[in-house]
C-alpha cells in the first residue's frame, strides 16, 4: 500500500532518504479519479525508476471561473485503493496551500506561449498557463528524475516537453500511449459523467480517428474525421484538425508531411472530450 503524504516536509524527508540510497524517482502527476489509463502511466513509471510518486492535486489555476473547480470529483480513498496493488511508493496529496504557499494571487505563472492559446487553449483561455505552473511546482516538490504523461492530452504533453527543454529542467519526460476501452474510446475521468446514450454517441470519436487513419494525406484525414463527427448524433464539434507533431502548429493546405497528429474536441451529453491520433503517410 502506498504511503499517503500531505505535506512538503514529509515528502522531502522521504525523497532525501531515496537520494542517499542512490534511488531514482519517477513522478506521475494526476488530478485523481484514477482509472486504467493512469495505471498504465504508473506501470511505465515503475519501469523507468526505482521509486514512484503519484501526485493527486486538483489545480485551481487551470480552471476558469465557469469550469467547476469546486465540483471536480475528489476521491482520495478510492484512488488509494486503486493503487494498492501497484508498485507506487508514495501518493502525494497536497492542499492548495502546500502547492502555492504564498497564495494564488502571488503565484508567478508559466506562460505557455502561442501554442498554449490554440485549440484547447483557445477554448479554455489560461488553461495551459495553469497546467505548466502546477507541473513546474510539482517538479520542485518531488524533484523527480522522470515524469510520465499520457498521449491523450497531446497538446499538454507537447507544452510540458517544451517547458522542460526551454527551461533546462533536470527531468526526463516519458510519454505513454492512450489507453482505450473495448469500444475504442480513450479512457478519461470525464467518461464517468457520460450517461448510457452519451457514451454510445461518444464512440463516434474513435470511429473518426480510424477514418482519418485510412486517409492518404493530412487534408483528407482532417476532412474524413470531420465528416464522421459532424454526421454523428449528439456531438457538438469544437475542432477537428491536423498538426505537425514537432511544432503543434496546424498543417495547412499545400503541405503534406509524412507524419501528423489529428486532434479533436467534442462535447457530448454536456461532457467535453478530447482525443488524437498520430498518422503516418507514404510508408
Amino acid at each position: 500500500m502506498p504511503a499517503i503524504v500531505h505535506t512538503l516536509e514529509e515528502l522531502q524527508g522521504i525523497r532525501e532518504a531515496w537520494r542517499k540510497a542512490g534511488e531514482s524517482v519517477a513522478l506521475v502527476p494526476t488530478m485523481g479519479s484514477l482509472h486504467e489509463g493512469h495505471k498504465a502511466l504508473v506501470t511505465r513509471a515503475t519501469e523507468e525508476a526505482d521509486r514512484c510518486v503519484v501526485s493527486i492535486f486538483v489545480n485551481p489555476l487551470q480552471f476558469s471561473s465557469d469550469e467547476g473547480f469546486d465540483d471536480y470529483p475528489r476521491s482520495l480513498h478510492s484512488d488509494e485503493a486503486f493503487l494498492a496493488d501497484t508498485l507506487v511508493d508514495v501518493i502525494f496529496a497536497p492542499t492548495v496551500e502546500v502547492v502555492y504557499p504564498d497564495g494564488l494571487d502571488a503565484v508567478v505563472t508559466h506562460n505557455a506561449g502561442p501554442i498554449g492559446e490554440t485549440f484547447e487553449g483557445a477554448s479554455r483561455p489560461g488553461h495551459f498557463d495553469g497546467v505548466l505552473t502546477v507541473v513546474a511546482r510539482l517538479f520542485e516538490c518531488v524533484t523527480p528524475d522522470v515524469a510520465v504523461f499520457g498521449c491523450k492530452d497531446a497538446q499538454q504533453l507537447f507544452l510540458v516537453q517544451q517547458m522542460v527543454r526551454d527551461e533546462q529542467m533536470p527531468v526526463r519526460i516519458v510519454e505513454v500511449d492512450t489507453v482505450r476501452d473495448s469500444g475504442g474510446l480513450a479512457l478519461s475521468s470525464r467518461n464517468a459523467l457520460l450517461d448510457e446514450e452519451s457514451a454510445r454517441q461518444a464512440l463516434a470519436i474513435p470511429k473518426a480517428l480510424e477514418a482519418a487513419g485510412e486517409a492518404d494525406n493530412p487534408h483528407h484525414a482532417r476532412s474524413r474525421a470531420r465528416e464522421v463527427l459532424e454526421g454523428a448524433p449528439g456531438l457538438d464539434v469544437d475542432y477537428v484538425d491536423v498538426v505537425d507533431p514537432s511544432t503543434f502548429t496546424r498543417v495547412d493546405e499545400g503541405h503534406t508531411p509524412q507524419e501528423v497528429r489529428l486532434i479533436v474536441a467534442v462535447t457530448v451529453g454536456g461532457v467535453r472530450l478530447i482525443d488524437n491520433r498520430l498518422i503516418h503517410f507514404g510508408q
